[in-house]
């Protein structure tokens, strides 16, 4: 029998989002956005929620396309909280939108925004080795300096926590346990 992360569910959406996503380097600047602002959206909830929902979040915001989020409006904010697909709350969606104008100025002033977050871990995955799932931390140090740098940038629902998720989901730090067949010593990616 193949062994997971404790926290995988038998949902089939969950087993394929744990084996080839989670974990795993992504460094292009958009799918970072995508992936910073849903990590924000599992504030206070759990992340098989979200997972289920990304199709929607996808369709109700414009597929997290930076230019066309920051033309949205205060109508667009109240028509979303009539989106049943989405989790309906209105700090959370407006996050999506105050983050796209975030993301563009950071764009603007010339930063490589997949660079300047991979910056936080030195450039390179941070491979744990973790054998107890009570051991993985919820911050470190560097989710803490990431939160603090997002937000002076203007970014939103970027909390430790919440950055340490990211970095997680990202590749940026590699925390599949040890006894997991996704970890770095039992596979090649």
């Amino acid at each position: 029998m193949v062994q997971r992360c404790a926290w995988v569910n038998q949902d089939p959406r969950y087993i394929a989002y744990h084996d080839n996503e989670w974990g795993v380097p992504e460094y292009d600047s958009r799918a970072l956005f995508e992936k910073l602002c849903l990590d924000g959206q599992q504030a206070g909830l759990s992340w098989f929620t979200i997972l289920c929902k990304i199709p929607a979040y996808r369709e109700a915001f414009a597929g997290f396309e930076p230019t066309r989020l920051i033309s949205f409006t205060s109508e667009d904010v109240n028509r979303l909280m009539q989106n049943a697909g989405i989790v309906r709350n209105r700090r959370k969606i407006e996050s999506i939108i105050t983050n796209a104008h975030a993301y563009l100025a950071m764009e603007k002033e010339g930063i490589d925004f997949s660079r300047w977050l991979w910056s936080f871990v030195g450039g390179t995955p941070v491979i744990n080795e973790w054998s107890d799932p009570a051991a993985v931390p919820v911050t470190t140090p560097e989710s803490d300096a990431m939160a603090r740098a997002l937000k002076r940038h203007g970014f939103t629902f970027v909390g430790s926590t919440s950055c340490y998720a990211f970095m997680q989901a990202t590749g940026m730090v590699n925390d599949h346990l040890r006894c997991c067949h996704c970890h770095p010593s039992h596979v090649s990616r």
